[in-house]
């Protein structure tokens, strides 16, 4: 049992390391090969951690040449276009000019009425509002409304914002964050001096 308990412990970090080397994701956002190589990593630490007859090195092995897969797909994603296209896909335009463009439903298998769910997900429910819809390569849908149908800006009232900056969290758990509150003076002393 105790076998049983420090290889979970073993291969759980091994996994955990592993996706937090594969970067800051989203499930939703994943590529396709993102999320086989994922999935494929949780069979291969799931085997070796139930069964104690199988050898440890039998999961971390594969998982470690997975991750080493993973960082060269990733590597070769940033320096080649083509090979991009090839590995990731490329966006596709279902909505163009405020017309559905029935092609690449089609070719997407995306049916209306998903297309539809989707729009209503980014607070669209009516498809004539919409200028273009692209179906990115994660799967997730970017929506720009038309024109009219655009929320009302502050550059649209000729009104310049101040910059905020970003928000500081100073108390966490009952812990004061030093580091927070460092950043905050350099950032106070830094506007008196240009105030």
């Amino acid at each position: 049992m105790l076998t049983i308990f420090i290889r979970v412990i073993i291969l759980y970090t091994l996994v955990l390391i592993t996706m937090r080397l594969m970067g800051k994701r989203e499930i939703g956002q994943l590529q396709p090969f993102e999320l086989a190589i994922s999935i494929m990593i949780a069979d291969l630490a799931s085997v070796p951690m139930a069964d104690i007859g199988i050898p440890i090195l039998s999961g971390i092995i594969p998982i470690l040449g997975l991750l080493a897969l993973h960082l060269l797909i990733t590597f070769i994603n940033l320096k080649s276009i083509k090979a991009r296209e090839i590995i990731c896909g490329r966006p596709s335009i279902l909505i163009e000019n405020g017309k559905i463009n029935e092609k690449a439903l089609k070719k997407e298998r995306f049916t209306v009425n998903e297309l539809e769910e989707r729009l209503r997900g980014n607070n669209i429910s009516n498809i004539a509002d919409v200028n273009y819809a692209i179906l990115e390569t994660s799967g997730q849908i970017t929506v720009t409304p038309k024109p009219e149908k655009r929320g009302i800006t502050l550059a649209d009232l000729n009104i310049e914002p101040k910059n905020e900056g970003i928000p500081y969290d100073l108390v966490i758990d009952g812990k004061i964050m030093y580091q927070n509150l460092e950043k905050l003076r350099k950032r106070l002393s830094m506007a008196t001096k240009s105030g």
